[in-house]
C-alpha cells in the first residue's frame, strides 16, 4: 500500500512537468472449461474448470522529449490462495517499464521492459492472450522519416544477475537477440522485411554452456482496395540450434472479401515445415515462430506453437473465416483442417497419414461500453489416429473448449498541461 501512494504522489508531481500523465487499470476475469485444450484428453479423466484474472495498473507520461510507461500486473487463478492468506501466489510483477527519449520527430530509442509487436504478430508479438502477456528487456531505435517508412532496431542481452566473471544462463528465454524491421506503404500496398538473429543456449558434450544464433529473414505483403484484402508472408530459419544445423521455411496466404457492412469471410493457408521423426538426417527443419502470438493462429485450441509443437514435424493448416459486425455486437465462425507438414511414425515405425484433423473455432463479443466488453468462445476438435500419436490421449473422446471473458479497462486519472 505504501508503494502505491508513493507512485501515485510521484505521478501527481510529474504532471507539473509533463505535458500529458494518466492511470488506467485493466481487470481481465476469464472462464475456462477444458475437455481437450491443447492436448487429447484421456479415458477417465474428467474436464478442468477455472477462473484466472489479470490485473493491471498503468502509468502513462507523454511529453515533447520524453514518453515513459509503466505497468504493473498481478496473475492468479481464483482460489490458488486462501481467503486469509498473508501472501499472493505470484505475487506483483512488473509488466512494461521503459522510456523512449524522443531526439526528433523521426528519431526514438525506448529502452527497459517493453512489448514488441510487429505486422500480425506471426514472429514478434505481444501474447495478449495469455494472462501474463509477454515483453522483453530490450532498447529498440525507430527512424521514422514520414508517414509511408519506418525502421527499427532492436537488441537483446539477458543474464541471471550482476557477476563479477561470466556465469551460465539457466532462464528459459534467449541469451540475445538483434533485429531489424522495416515497413513501407504504397498506396494500397504495404510491405515489411525482417531479419532477426536470435542466440540460445545449450550444453555441449563436454559439459559447457554455449550459445548458438539462428536467424529468420522474411517478408510480408499486403494489399487493400474497395472490398478485398490480401495479405502473403514468407520467412526462412537458418543458422544453428544446440549445434544442429537449421533449414525451416513458413509460407503464409489469406484472402478476405468483405460482402456487405456487416459481413466479411475469408480463406487462408499457412504452412510450417517439419523435421521427419524417421529421420537420419542431423538437420531441424522445424520452423518455428519465436515470439509470436501464436494463439492467433492455427487453431483457438492452442494444439501447435503455443508452448508446444516445437521441433516437431510442422503443419499445413488450411482455413477459412466468416465475420459478421454489426454496432456492438461481433461473431466470427473459423474451421480450420490440419496437416503435419513431415512424416509421422508411430511408437512400432510404422508411417501415419498426414491428416491431423480439424477445428472449428466459434467466438462472440459484445462491447458493452468504452471501457467494458464481453467475449464468449467454443471450439471443437476433431482428430486423427495421427493426432494421438502426436499428442496421446484418445482421439474418440470429446475434445472442446469453451470460455467467457471479461475486459474492464478504465482511465481513472488523467491531466494535460501546456508548458
Amino acid at each position: 500500500m505504501k508503494t502505491l501512494l508513493t507512485i501515485l504522489c510521484l505521478g501527481v508531481v510529474m504532471t507539473s512537468y509533463a505535458q500529458e500523465f494518466e492511470i488506467s487499470a485493466e481487470l481481465r476475469p476469464r472462464f475456462e472449461y477444458r475437455q481437450g485444450y491443447k492436448t487429447l484428453i484421456p479415458n477417465d479423466t474428467d474436464a478442468a474448470t477455472f477462473i484466472s484474472q489479470r490485473t493491471r495498473l498503468n502509468f502513462n507520461y507523454e511529453s515533447e522529449k520524453l514518453n515513459a510507461f509503466v505497468s504493473f500486473q498481478n496473475v492468479r487463478v481464483w482460489g490458488d490462495v486462501g481467503t486469509t492468506s498473508l501472501e499472493d501466489k505470484n505475487g506483483i510483477a512488473l509488466h512494461e517499464a521503459w522510456a523512449e527519449l524522443v531526439f526528433n520527430p523521426k528519431l526514438t530509442i525506448k529502452l527497459g521492459r517493453q512489448e514488441i509487436s510487429y505486422d500480425d504478430h506471426r514472429i514478434f508479438g505481444n501474447v495478449g492472450w495469455a494472462q501474463q502477456a509477454r515483453s522483453h528487456d530490450a532498447l529498440v531505435t525507430t527512424y521514422q522519416p514520414n508517414t509511408t517508412n519506418r525502421l527499427d532496431f532492436g537488441l537483446a542481452l539477458n543474464a541471471n544477475e550482476e557477476t563479477v566473471f561470466d556465469t551460465d544462463y539457466y532462464v528459459n528465454n534467449y541469451k540475445a537477440f538483434q533485429y531489424i524491421w522495416y515497413h513501407t506503404n504504397l498506396k494500397e500496398v504495404g510491405l515489411s522485411v525482417l531479419l532477426l538473429n536470435n542466440g540460445l543456449t545449450y550444453i555441449n558434450e563436454n559439459d559447457e554452456q554455449k550459445v548458438d544464433y539462428n536467424q529468420t529473414i522474411g517478408s510480408r505483403f499486403t494489399f487493400e482496395k474497395n472490398k478485398w484484402h490480401t495479405d502473403a508472408s514468407i520467412y526462412f530459419q537458418i543458422g544453428k540450434i544446440a549445434d544442429t544445423d537449421l533449414s525451416a521455411l513458413n509460407i503464409a496466404v489469406n484472402a478476405y472479401y468483405k460482402i456487405n457492412t456487416e459481413f466479411k469471410t475469408g480463406i487462408g493457408a499457412e504452412y510450417l515445415s517439419g523435421t521427419d521423426m524417421n529421420t537420419s538426417e542431423n538437420k531441424l527443419k522445424s520452423f518455428n515462430p519465436w515470439f509470436g502470438t501464436n494463439h492467433k493462429f492455427n487453431g483457438l485450441m492452442d494444439y501447435f506453437y503455443v508452448g508446444n509443437h516445437s521441433n516437431s514435424v510442422g503443419l499445413l493448416d488450411l482455413n477459412a473465416s466468416l465475420d459478421y459486425q454489426k454496432e456492438r455486437f461481433s461473431a466470427k465462425l473459423t474451421p480450420h483442417m490440419f496437416t503435419s507438414a513431415a512424416t509421422v511414425v508411430d511408437l512400432t515405425g510404422k508411417k501415419m497419414s498426414n491428416a491431423l484433423g480439424t477445428e472449428l473455432d466459434l467466438v462472440l463479443g459484445y462491447k458493452w461500453t468504452k471501457d467494458i466488453s464481453f467475449n464468449l468462445g467454443y471450439s471443437q476438435l476433431f482428430a486423427t489416429e495421427t493426432m494421438e500419436v502426436l499428442k496421446a490421449g484418445n482421439k474418440d473422446n470429446t475434445n472442446n473448449w469453451a470460455w467467457l471473458m471479461i475486459t474492464v479497462r478504465p482511465s481513472l486519472f488523467k491531466t494535460t498541461l501546456n508548458n
